[in-house]
């Protein structure tokens, strides 16, 4: 369903406003609120950086021991909203999610910059720290063990991919009459409908 005309529209206009957002120049313009169920059925939301997108989905990259990790494993859906308050403009997804492959996880790992690699192996995300100095003297130990630039990545750590089944724009409007309309899969496509505001 990934070539749908209506879901290619969807991706269309979201990558256009990304492409705006970045042009704006403002920090972190791909920053998402990532809403979760955990096993217990409670909802949890932070937010974290999407780090790339096509007609496959929205990926992003954790510890998969972490808070997310664990909701993903139990419950493998997600929400996800961006908004640009200098836009005038919010996108929401919803959808399942899944693990990208090892191959995707090296890629982007290798991008990262080493403090970044070092912080990943050095923090049991999520899991309750004793103090902040054994957090710095676990980095301390990953830069002595790791003295060279070729930092594998850890199993434990890797990408997702959030598959869309529902995309929402919201766009500003005076007198709080906004634009509001959604695209959502449904088993003979994808449709197209305005909401109100």
């Amino acid at each position: 369903m990934t070539n749908d005309p209506l879901y290619q529209e969807a991706l269309g206009r979201f990558r256009k406003i990304i492409e705006d957002a970045e042009r704006l120049d403002g920090d972190n313009p791909t920053a998402m609120a990532l809403a979760t169920i955990g096993s217990d059925g409670r909802p949890a939301v932070r937010i974290v950086l999407m780090r790339g997108f096509d007609e496959q989905g929205l990926r992003f990259y954790t510890n998969y021991g972490s808070q997310k990790g664990r909701d993903l494993a139990a419950n493998p859906y997600a929400a996800v909203c961006f908004h640009w308050d200098p836009l005038l403009s919010q996108v929401r997804m919803e959808g399942t999610v899944e693990k990208n492959s090892d191959a995707d996880s090296d890629a982007y790992w290798a991008t990262r910059p080493r403090e970044s690699q070092l912080a990943a192996w050095a923090s049991d995300q999520s899991q309750p720290l004793d103090s902040r100095q054994t957090l710095a003297d676990r980095a301390a130990a990953l830069e002595q063990k790791y003295p060279g630039d070729d930092i594998p990545r850890p199993e434990f750590w890797g990408g997702y991919r959030l598959i869309p089944g529902r995309v929402e724009f919201w766009y500003g409007q005076p007198a709080r009459l906004h634009d509001r309309d959604v695209y959502e899969r449904g088993p003979n496509g994808w449709t197209h409908q305005l909401l109100y505001p």
